[in-house]
């Protein structure tokens, strides 16, 4: 599901390339691909890790009884395999970056494990799911610097804030299932019309940490403007998808949070360059 690194990819490459400008303000492309290496073999470890450990879940569910563990298209151990080379691509690249990438690469595993069982114990495992989210960013910066950086943090709690906020929404289409099934979730305690609130607050808030962002790194004009498209890109999604018509959850879903990373890292990268960033 190489795909799905489009959600916190784009972030991780904003926060790298920012670090970038503000040390010597030139691209290491070296350290670029590195960070490529890690989100993409991290990514596909958890996606890997996820479908394997929620495959009897995934099997009860009309939605997903079609993935490849469940039908037996692929094995179990051929998946465990996959998973593990994606690790190891991983903690080799994290190995490469820097000595503290290395010591707290498990830090960023842990959350990727704990998420799908989280739906066994919390109600809220899309926040766990955010958090797992939350470290690309933070990790972006790391591999550039080598050290803590605040600036990174806001980024990085807007990104967990924003993917658990379309999660929310993306789990409303099994409130039938996981009731039936005992699994937990925010849409299957509170209703969709609950889940959808939340996922409006959440995308508030992820605005407003943007905005933080942005003035915390000196983001120039061409930044905001990308604050503006987001925005936007907001407002259509929470438009178009309403408790009582679920119909185009996978537009707002892949359509719209894919364009709003993209989007916001675009607007991102140009303001970099606009104001020196050399590459």
């Amino acid at each position: 599901m190489i795909e799905h690194s489009v959600f916190a990819l784009p972030f991780a490459y904003m926060a790298s390339l920012t670090a970038m400008f503000l040390d010597d303000g030139t691209v290491d492309w070296l350290t670029l691909l590195l960070v490529t290496v890690a989100m993409v073999g991290l990514r596909t470890f958890a996606m890997a890790a996820n479908r394997i450990i929620d495959r009897e879940i995934d099997a009860r569910n009309p939605r997903t009884a079609h993935r490849e563990l469940v039908t037996g298209a692929v094995s179990v151990r051929t998946a465990w395999v996959g998973a593990g080379v994606a690790l190891a691509f991983f903690l080799g690249a994290a190995a490469l970056l820097n000595p503290l990438c290395l010591a707290l690469a498990p830090l960023a595993v842990v959350p990727m494990v704990v998420y799908p069982y989280g739906k066994r114990f919390t109600d809220f495992p899309h926040a766990i799911l955010g958090l797992a989210q939350a470290m690309g960013p933070v990790g972006g910066w790391l591999a550039v610097t080598g050290s803590w950086s605040w600036d990174a943090a806001l980024l990085g709690v807007a990104v967990g804030l924003w993917i658990g906020g379309f999660d929310l929404i993306y789990a409303c289409q099994d409130v039938a299932s996981d009731r039936t099934g005992g699994v937990r979730s925010v849409p299957a305690r509170f209703g969709i019309a609950g889940a959808l609130l939340g996922a409006r607050l959440s995308h508030l808030v992820t605005l407003g940490l943007f905005a933080w962002y942005t003035v915390a790194t000196d983001g120039g004009p061409l930044l905001w403007v990308g604050l503006v498209v987001v925005t936007g890109a907001f407002a259509y999604e929470h438009g178009i998808v309403r408790p009582d018509d679920l119909s185009r959850i996978n537009r707002a879903f892949f359509t719209v949070n894919g364009f709003v990373g993209i989007a916001l890292f675009g607007f991102a990268l140009l303001d970099l360059v606009a104001r020196g960033l050399g590459v």
